[in-house]
């Protein structure tokens, strides 16, 4: 596509040397060409061949089916359809667990998730990957494309793996090495580039799986340097998991799903590889001196530390020899003795619909988009599950958050809610204060402004904060300093060693309603969930295990959390029991800068946005 710029525009100061006037024009209309035409050229392909897949039925010969069996013979009582449950708080049963299966799976991985991030923790695990391949196990990865570029791009080489599939979520043109070029085609198709895939599941023999807030990558796995997601996910056995495959299937098959061959080639990868292996890093060094050796955890890695996705921090240097010893001292969940407890549960997941489809000419296609949950008839089984005395009502909802709302106004006399990103708009803040009104206890933790990985994402919190708290919701926020958190979530306890200073963030999605249903899933209690993402979540029915979520949450509520309470009118933030803490009456550990840049954008940021 040819460029042509007029020379007037670019007519030389008498002030610049004839000569370094020509080399500067020279350059300008070089990189303006060079922008211009990798944004028009960035389309994404008009034909793809993507062929139809589904989930194998649990195999009888797979040892996984087999355990799953055998335990719950002999430890279910629940009755025919109930699923086992495990939560999954601490990094060493998270990271465990996946260990476990991919090592037992035997026919069939599916691993869908929203970000997967290249780095010591995840080096290990796409090795395990690797290796089930090789040993027969078909593997299909879906991965949201939106952190697909840099050194996480190199996630993608997977996909050249023998008997290995990788598709990208609906994905952005441009080039992956070329943020300017990628930065240009999410500006001038804004509305698509927030409407992302935020799904998270690991499944394996489709009898036992792995779903929750937890991304892949060392921030998620207590393996980072300079920060820590504190978060859950379940550990599924049986019934449910043919659930969970359904959703993973509607994914997979669907127009937004792209092959990574249609999208860059191995030869792209591998020469991005070499230039992010000459790089130098902040430190000085150059990181192919510290690159890691087997062929996976290049492809897991690109050789280096990851650029860092949006909002969540990265230390400046190559992965440590520390990091990489801490992946591969994680040892594989026992899923022989693992406690489980048995249930029943309702599987809820947005439809891909949600997100509108890309035309051959790159463009969004509006029309395509259908809001609406899979398996939308499961939403009357929420009635069930939550005991309502209303049984002639059946819900229905056009999300798994506009789900979740609903299922607010059946709680009787407690909720308790943990929500990272908690932006809850006027329909959902009715919700609460309903409750309120009918004699419920509402309880929620989300993060404070310091904790917070996405600083804007407070705004839409804090606008409402003083209102919930008037409604007589009760409102916590994470104290963001590790050092602090000795006894939070399972924290201390079987994990790595605490490293002081290290930044601590929420990033779980937990709701247990009157101490008999517990949600768990990928979801947010915000705008951004309800409205643009997709998401998944699995609402469980156990006191059992109920009660295990919310001793939890309580241990944090007291010891990790600030209490925001109003005096006066005034916002305090009391600080925990027993902490080096004092009470504060601004929002604590977050600067002055900070809090006023956040005041002044805030008029320009509305809650859909968030």
């Amino acid at each position: 596509m040819p460029i042509a710029l007029p020379t007037s525009a670019l007519s030389p100061s008498s002030s610049v040397p004839s000569s370094s006037w020509r080399k500067l024009r020279s350059g300008l209309v070089w990189v303006c060409t060079s922008f211009l035409l990798s944004a028009c050229a960035s389309k994404l392909p008009a034909q793809v061949d993507r062929p139809a897949s589904s989930a194998q039925p649990p195999a009888a010969s797979s040892p996984l089916v087999q355990i799953s069996q055998q335990r719950q013979k002999a430890e279910s009582k629940a009755g025919a359809g109930a699923s086992g449950f495990e939560i999954l708080a601490g990094a060493q049963a998270a990271y465990g667990a996946r260990l476990a299966l991919v090592q037992g799976a035997k026919y069939t991985l599916d691993v869908q998730y929203y970000a997967i991030h290249a780095d010591a923790s995840t080096a290990r695990l796409l090795q395990g990957v690797v290796n089930a391949a090789r040993r027969g196990v078909r593997v299909r990865v879906l991965l949201d494309d939106f952190h697909g570029t840099g050194r996480n791009a190199q996630v993608m080489r997977l996909a050249f793996e023998p008997n290995i599939e990788m598709r990208m979520f609906n994905p952005l043109p441009g080039d992956r090495d070329s943020p300017i070029s990628r930065m240009w085609n999410a500006a001038t198709d804004f509305q698509r580039a927030q409407q992302r895939m935020h799904n998270k599941l690991f499944l394996a023999d489709n009898t036992m799986g792995i779903m929750g807030g937890r991304n892949l990558g060392d921030a998620y796995f207590d393996n980072d340097e300079s920060s820590n997601f504190l978060d859950t996910d379940v550990l599924v056995v049986g019934q449910a998991v043919q659930d969970l495959s359904s959703s993973f299937d509607t994914y997979w098959n669907n127009e937004r799903a792209y092959p990574v061959q249609s999208l860059i080639s191995k030869q792209e990868l591998e020469d991005m590889q070499k230039t992010l292996l000459a790089r130098p890093s902040k430190g000085g060094d150059n990181d192919a001196a510290d690159s890691p050796s087997t062929p996976a955890a290049r492809a897991a890695t690109g050789g280096a530390l990851p650029s860092p996705p949006d909002g969540e921090p990265r230390p400046g240097g190559a992965i440590s020899e520390q990091q990489r010893e801490r992946a591969w001292d994680m040892q594989p969940m026992d899923l022989r003795s693992v406690p489980l407890v048995w249930a029943h549960s309702v599987v809820m997941a947005d439809a891909p619909s949600k997100i509108p489809s890309v035309d051959s000419d790159g463009q969004t296609n509006p029309l395509s988009a259908a809001p609406g949950v899979l398996e939308n008839k499961r939403l009357a089984q929420l009635r069930v599950l939550a005991e309502t005395r209303n049984p002639g009502h059946s819900p229905s909802a056009d999300s798994v958050v506009d789900g979740l709302v609903q299922l607010l106004g059946y709680a009787k006399k407690d909720l308790l809610i943990v929500s990272p990103y908690f932006v809850p708009g006027e329909t959902m803040r009715q919700a609460f204060k309903d409750a309120v009104q009918r004699g419920v206890r509402v309880r929620i933790l989300t993060n404070s402004l310091s904790s917070n990985d996405a600083p804007i994402a407070h705004i839409g919190y804090a606008r409402h904060r003083e209102n919930l708290l008037r409604d007589g919701v009760e409102l916590y926020e994470l104290v963001s300093d590790e050092s602090d958190l000795r006894a939070a979530f399972g924290l201390g306890s079987g994990q790595n060693s605490f490293r002081e200073g290290r930044r601590v963030m929420l990033h779980s999605k937990v709701l247990v309603l009157d101490g008999q249903l517990l949600v768990v899933g990928s979801m947010n209690l915000d705008q951004r969930s309800k409205l643009q993402n997709t998401e998944i979540a699995v609402l469980v029915r156990s006191r059992k295990l109920s009660a295990q979520a919310a001793d939890m949450i309580e241990k944090g509520l007291e010891s990790a959390a600030w209490h925001v309470v109003l005096k006066d009118g005034d916002l305090v933030w009391q600080a925990p029991q027993n902490s080096r803490l004092k009470d504060q009456t601004t929002e604590p550990d977050a600067s002055l800068p900070l809090r006023l840049m956040l005041k002044i954008i805030s008029p320009f940021t509305p809650d859909s946005l968030l």
